[in-house]
């Protein structure tokens, strides 16, 4: 079972830079998608052989998930419950026989770390989210999570200590996520590798290779067995993100 993870950064203008190539080619049993930055209506996509689900921000051009999907799921949501935290179209559960598939774009701290206060009380509630997901069935939750984990992650650690995506505080959230149950499927299997998922469109970055590692799939500990490889597929372009795989058995 082949799953994808993309932040397009814009799906309308992906559509235009080979997106529905890259996704037929990569056939995946699910595809999922973050900051689509698309309302209901705006574009008319689909693929053969797939449903597909759309959480739509109520900010017009921003945010935004979507899943794509060759299995029907026993039930699907949008948001985590939370009024506070579901007007912008962060997240996607889809419900299947023996596993949830949860898409996430996690929120950005943003510039002066202004966003930092709600980036931490939404962490605490996700967290939780997917802990009261994973007491009924295992969890596969994938996508731009917006924080390089460990150095390794990011090219640059030493001058990006204080800046959104590599503070302290972002950083200690997903390790307290991954201690309280969940692997992070790239680093468990390529534990010295280094390679990146993000980076930035201005100085040249892809070009250089000054990148982060911001995009992930974390699957429930009891999943591990199942775990077969994980890739980056850097060499797909159309986005300041390229995408990430996991397979399962």
């Amino acid at each position: 079972m082949k799953l994808i993870s993309w932040n397009v950064n814009g799906l309308r203008a992906c559509v235009g830079k080979d997106f529905e190539q890259q996704f037929k080619a990569l056939d995946a049993d699910f595809f999922c998608l973050q900051e689509t930055k698309m309302q209901a209506g705006q574009l008319d996509i689909s693929f053969p052989g797939y449903t597909s689900y759309w959480n739509y921000a109520d900010k017009k051009g921003y945010s935004g998930t979507a899943i794509f999907t060759k299995h029907k799921p026993l039930d699907v949501t949008y948001g985590i419950g939370m009024d506070e935290h579901d007007h912008e179209g962060r997240v996607i559960t889809l419900e299947m026989d023996d596993f949830y598939l949860v898409t996430v774009y996690t929120p950005n701290s943003q510039d002066g770390l202004r966003r930092l206060d709600y980036r931490m009380k939404w962490e605490k509630d996700f967290q939780n989210y997917l802990h009261w997901l994973d007491e009924k069935k295992p969890v596969v939750v994938c996508g731009d999570m917006n924080v390089a984990h460990e150095e390794i992650d990011i090219k640059n650690p030493k001058t990006n200590r204080r800046n959104a995506g590599f503070t302290d505080e972002e950083r200690e959230k997903m390790t307290q996520l991954l201690d309280s149950g969940f692997i992070d499927t790239f680093r468990s299997l390529y534990p010295e590798q280094v390679t990146y998922s993000w980076w930035s469109y201005r100085f040249r970055a892809r070009e250089r290779n000054t990148g982060w590692r911001i995009d992930y799939f974390l699957i429930s500990e009891r999943l591990r067995d199942r775990l077969e490889d994980a890739k980056i597929h850097t060499e797909i372009m159309g986005s300041d993100h390229c995408p990430i795989e996991v397979d399962l058995k």
